[in-house]
């Protein structure tokens, strides 16, 4: 009897393992665009940028309205997108920046450190291959938080967030190595005198752009990896500023605005054609999605790729020449990068998968960033470490009736005074400059009725306040460095 017991056991996990193997597991891309507020693509309303590739990749698949990153700025949102926790369990929760912009001072942000478990780790866990190309900003070659350490076979980008300020950088990172461009060096953060010649600009510019760069590593990674599973994480450094794109892009533009030159007085590198160079950026970055695209369909991966693209935060603030409402970049919600209202962590997002993910679909359902690794894990059977995330396959699918929903999201952000908001239905709380008063008062919208976040109702809601405030103390985890910790300082000086 134990004998037969025993060969049981033995058939049925051979079974499981012939099971999942046969059920081919699925190509994964998870593009990711930086500082893209909600209103910068056609498919999200967008009336002046050109995005063909991107509106088309909604038309194809699904549309989601009320998405959101889990924190406002670029290296926490990157952490807990990799990690699957929200920013009051996050190790990284604001912009640790390290070193300087030049190059021998490139010291790159606070990195993730040794031990941590992230998507790339699962995934190449569950035997896939794992690639990055773009904007890390979790950590330099020579520390825990080096790409290679953290899960990713292969990596190409800028490693340091503060030299993705210049798209002609003197070099992007390959594996640890220097990959020198045919870029002279020059400081991004400079003036030139007003009315300057055109050969001001032209010291702003180079031969290699980056975001150039970057595609054709993308599309020599997914040849490479064509006949086996690959997860390829794509955080482009388009839209950020500075205001740089190659001659022939921005002159598809050129005319079409009231514009006048920016000379780098808002800080960033000037620009003779801001709002051109800025829609040619974007439209740019759209066309290197559409050769991924094509690829993808020539190799005939097409139908075997969940193609998935989101933004970092919201539109960033005014620098850098940059005028957001020229554009009506937050799609007409309240706030921008480094806010936690709405525009500043409500963000695109679009899933296509053809076969699996409807076509033409839009959603309503409310989800953050953090939510991507539990999905990736059950997408591919993968062993997912405790998250703060709730799996939003079954939406992707359409199959919305299974679909888990949070009961709230949570964000805290130690920037800007220190902030904190909850979403928790169609309820909105907002607490901000909790560091100069932590007895600071919520704000409270009704989404459903103010998505602009203009009424406060907060008097009239006694009960919510006492619920945010439980989730507050609930939710947060004391930071491990001083300038992190806001909410329940454990760092406060002594007599």
């Amino acid at each position: 009897m134990h004998k037969l017991f025993l060969t049981f056991l033995t058939i049925l996990f051979i079974t499981t393992i012939v099971a999942k193997k046969k059920k081919k597991l699925p190509n994964i891309i998870y593009i990711y665009a930086d500082d893209m507020g909600y209103g910068e693509l056609g498919s999200y309303g967008q009336q002046k940028i050109k995005t063909p590739n991107l509106d088309q990749l909604a038309r194809e698949g699904i549309l989601f309205t009320q998405h959101y990153t889990s924190a406002p700025v670029c290296a926490p949102a990157r952490t807990m997108l990799m990690t699957g926790k929200h920013s009051g369990h996050a190790y990284i929760r604001g912009n640790y920046e390290l070193g300087g912009f030049e190059d021998d001072k490139e010291g790159g942000q606070m990195p993730l450190p040794e031990g941590t478990f992230t998507i790339a780790k699962m995934l190449k866990n569950a035997g896939y291959s794992t690639g990055m190309i773009g904007k890390w900003g979790l950590g330099m070659n020579n520390t825990t938080g080096n790409p290679n350490k953290q899960g990713f076979d292969y990596y190409y980008g800028y490693l340091d967030q503060k030299q993705s300020h210049n798209f002609y950088p003197t070099h992007l990172w390959e594996n640890g190595k220097w990959d020198t461009l045919n870029n002279p060096y020059f400081f991004v953060h400079r003036t030139i005198p007003a009315n300057s010649p055109d050969s001001a600009f032209d010291h702003f510019k180079g031969k290699d752009y980056s975001i150039t760069k970057m595609a054709e590593k993308t599309l020599s990674f997914i040849k490479a990896n064509k006949n086996k599973p690959f997860f390829l994480y794509l955080p482009y450094t388009v839209p950020h500023i500075s205001l740089q794109a190659p001659d022939e892009a921005v002159q598809e533009y050129i005319g079409q605005f009231d514009e006048l030159p920016y000379y780098g007085d808002k800080g960033y590198a000037p620009c003779k054609y801001p709002l051109s160079t800025y829609a040619a950026m974007i439209t740019y970055m759209d066309k290197q999605i559409g050769r991924i695209m094509a690829l993808l369909k020539e190799l005939n991966l097409d139908r075997n790729t969940l193609v998935m693209f989101s933004s970092d935060n919201g539109t960033t603030f005014d620098a850098g020449g940059i005028k957001a409402e020229y554009f009506k970049l937050t799609g007409g919600l309240r706030g921008r990068k480094q806010d936690l209202y709405e525009g500043g962590i409500r963000v695109p997002f679009i899933a296509r998968w053809p076969g699996k993910i409807p076509g033409g679909k839009t959603s309503d359902l409310v989800f953050a960033q953090y939510d991507l690794l539990p999905t990736l894990a059950e997408l591919t059977y993968a062993k997912a470490w405790p998250n703060d995330g709730i799996s939003f396959l079954p939406a992707l699918i359409g199959n919305n009736k299974q679909q888990k929903k949070h009961e709230f999201l949570y964000f805290e952000f130690p920037e800007k005074g220190g902030q904190v908001a909850i979403r928790m239905g169609n309820w909105k709380g907002v607490k901000s400059n909790m560091k100069s008063n932590l007895e600071a008062t919520w704000e409270i919208y009704n989404l459903a009725t103010d998505k602009y976040e203009a009424v406060n109702v907060a008097y009239k809601h006694p009960d919510l306040i006492k619920k945010f405030e439980e989730i507050l103390k609930k939710e947060h985890q004391q930071a491990h460095i001083k300038e992190w910790e806001f909410i329940a300082p454990k760092f406060q000086d002594k007599d």
